[in-house]
């Protein structure tokens, strides 16, 4: 036990020390207050008594305010300690005096907690050599006898209230000696670890949490076993709680910045997995809260481990501290949905979503910043793969929401769509700097940025708009549809460019060049519309009249003005021989019984 300078100072010029708590104060207490024990009062079997509880509650935070001033003063300390015995013992006797254990234990971790944080003022003072008469020399802590008095606290509050399950008639009594039971040990260990360890990493402390987490799943295994009391679900689920608590803290005390993120998330799914085979509501919720706390912890530091990402692209921190989260919360979520689509569920699954999408985002940063994901925006490269990514993963929520029809991935596929298509339309199709601009956008002659750029992003808009045939209003689809054909029509402009003016894509346009332009807007509207045909789709043949219509503006308002020779007519020939094979094709395919009376007249 700690002496301090101040009280054996004290001592030695005589001064009246502060009067402690007598125990027979406590007895009589006990004895004439407390209901259902010895003389005191009767109460409803099972029932907590509002008097019994306050009567040692006043004592107990008494004795407590003792303990702080003294400075865990052993003269303070002790009595305080016999008092939460005794505390326990009476509730332990009589269920009346049950809520004056929590306020035991709460006390019990505030002395604890004043005892870790408490500031060594005496350290500044300079160690004793030839002036030692006069300077005292800084004090030695003492942790041997809080390690042992913690030690007590925890061992007394779980065994009991683990005992105490099944014992009493009501179930809240249970809860409370099981709340009680999971807490304690907790909090005396978290006290110890700050005081000692200093927050640093501490395997021997890792150990103490394990086996901690090892006591409660074992607890929680043996109540599930036993026959169905008042209270004992609810004391299962709170020692499944405390499990999974004290392996956070094991987790905690051992590993460091990214290890942390993943073995908390790992929890979640451990969690997940656990109320799968034990029907505990808590659990459910205990998963969620740790995708929470993962969630918060990715918001304080984006990089999970710093400045120490690393440089290599794909490989680096970034893809083991999102990847391995993402993967858990997708395992854990579908565990809790195979019994119930409920909020828990549905926070991991959102937990899921986010760090997929945060994965992929922070991948094509890194990729393109060169490790150095803080940068500013980089440019046509990163929009490029910003759009394509943006739309495979719209593409994968689909597929998901269909098989899962949950909520939270349809409102996941419509944000991250959404979040794509604005990209879309502000950067690839409405910035003239990007298509036509001064930076090359070469290459390869196929193979380039403008396939990344246009040509992609265009394949995967349409099939997105193919898998939301069946199952997007037709709003969502058109726009699906219209961007496709958008970047449709900028890729083949852009690679017909390319073909003229080679990588760097300036200079002026010639006839030929203008010719070309026509030329492929007119066929892709053609293919298009063919396309509208096969697969019947209203939108496909709408917008491939579109690009027809298009293409007769260019040619005249554009061609016939200012190229000349051979290829305005072409183009103008080409254009007219191309609206009549349209009419006929709508006349013959698309309506042919409209046009079956005229040919019989």
């Amino acid at each position: 036990m700690a002496w301090h300078r101040s009280d054996l100072f004290l001592i030695r010029r005589g001064t009246r020390r502060p009067r402690v708590l007598r125990r027979g104060e406590l007895a009589l207490a006990a004895i004439f207050l407390v209901a259902n024990l010895l003389y005191g009062p009767t109460a409803l079997p099972g029932a907590m008594d509002r008097l019994s509880n306050l009567a040692l509650s006043i004592y107990l935070l008494a004795a407590t305010v003792l303990v702080l001033a003294s400075r865990h003063d052993p003269v303070a300390l002790v009595p305080f300690i016999v008092l939460t015995a005794a505390t326990v013992a009476i509730a332990w006797r009589t269920a009346a005096a049950t809520a004056a254990v929590p306020v035991a234990a709460i006390l019990a971790a505030v002395v604890m907690a004043h005892w870790a944080v408490h500031e060594k003022l005496d350290a500044l003072i300079a160690p004793a050599g030839v002036t030692a008469p006069a300077i005292p020399g800084p004090e030695h802590f003492d942790y041997g006898s809080h390690f042992a008095i913690a030690a007590f606290w925890a061992a007394l509050f779980g065994i009991a209230g683990f005992l105490a399950q099944g014992r009493a008639a009501r179930a809240l009594v249970a809860l409370l000696w099981s709340a009680v039971a999971v807490f304690a040990p907790l909090a005396m260990l978290i006290a110890l670890y700050y005081r000692i360890a200093e927050l640093d990493r501490s395997l021997p402390f890792a150990g103490l949490a394990l086996l901690l987490s090892a006591a409660y799943g074992a607890a929680t295994e043996a109540l599930v076993q036993r026959e169905k009391r008042p209270g004992l679900m609810a004391g299962s689920a709170v020692f499944a709680t405390g499990s999974l608590a004290a392996l956070a803290l094991a987790f905690t005390f051992a590993l460091e910045k990214g290890w942390l993120t993943i073995a908390l998330a790992l929890m979640a799914t451990g969690a997940a997995w656990v109320a799968g085979k034990r029907p505990i509501p808590l659990l459910r919720w205990l998963a969620a809260a740790i995708a929470t706390i993962v969630v918060a912890r990715i918001a304080y530091e984006p990089r999970i481990v710093g400045a120490e990402v690393g440089r290599t692209p794909i490989f680096n921190w970034l893809l083991y501290g999102y990847g391995v989260p993402a993967a858990s919360f997708w395992l854990g979520g579908w565990l809790l949905r195979k019994r119930a689509d409920d909020l828990p569920a549905r926070i991991v699954d959102a937990a899921a979503i986010l760090f997929s999408v945060l994965l992929v985002t922070w991948e094509i940063r890194h990729y393109v910043t060169g490790g150095e994901i803080y940068k500013p925006l980089r440019g046509d490269l990163e929009i490029m793969l910003f759009a394509n990514a943006g739309l495979a993963m719209t593409i994968g929520l689909e597929h998901v929401r269909v098989r899962t029809r949950n909520v939270i991935h349809n409102v996941g596929a419509l944000i991250v769509g959404a979040l794509t298509f604005l990209a879309v339309l502000a950067d690839l199709i409405g910035a003239p700097d990007l298509q036509f601009g001064a930076a090359p956008l070469g290459g390869g002659v196929f193979f380039n940025l403008i396939l990344l750029g246009y040509g992609l992003p265009a394949l995967l808009a349409i099939i997105l708009a193919m898998i939301a045939r069946a199952t997007r209003p037709m709003p969502y689809r058109v726009l699906a549809a219209a961007t496709s054909v958008v970047l449709a029509l900028f890729y083949l402009t852009l690679e017909v460019r390319r073909l003229f003016h080679g990588p760097e894509m300036s200079g002026p346009t010639s006839d030929a060049e203008q010719y070309a332009y026509s030329t492929v807007w007119l066929a892709f509207g053609i293919v298009l519309l063919a396309v509208g045909f096969v697969l019947r789709s209203q939108p496909a043949r709408f917008l491939a009249l579109g690009v027809i219509a298009l293409t007769i503006a260019k040619v005249f308002l554009f061609d016939t003005a200012n190229i000349a020779g051979i290829y305005r007519a072409l183009s103008v020939t080409g254009l007219g021989v191309v609206l009549l094979g349209v009419g006929w094709l709508y006349q013959r395919v698309l309506y042919p019984h409209a046009a079956a009376p005229a040919d019989g007249t």
